[in-house]
């Protein structure tokens, strides 16, 4: 299907399918640096746990979003990935 100009929809899907991958991945290392943060700090407060916990909640906002589109990632972050197990079963 051609749109406006000989744009195609399924490039402007794919486009925008791969900012919102984008975004989930930023938006996760965010919620993983705020998270270490809090655990690095010994007298962390009640802000830098709401900090974490938003960096949390705009990461599980963009998820279902990306859920609901079937938008499926071709990588694996570094950050889900474990190197407590030397054996891959």
């Amino acid at each position: 299907m051609v749109w406006f100009g000989g744009f195609k929809r399924a490039d402007t899907k794919s486009e925008y399918d791969q900012r919102l991958l984008d975004l989930i991945n930023r938006l996760k290392e965010e919620w993983d640096h705020a998270a270490q943060t809090q655990n690095a700090v010994a007298d962390s407060d009640i802000e830098m746990a709401q900090e974490t916990a938003l960096a949390k909640q705009k990461f599980f906002f963009i998820y279902k979003e990306a859920r609901l589109r079937h938008i499926k990632n071709d990588h694996i972050q570094a950050s889900v990935i474990s190197y407590d197990h030397d054996d891959f079963q």
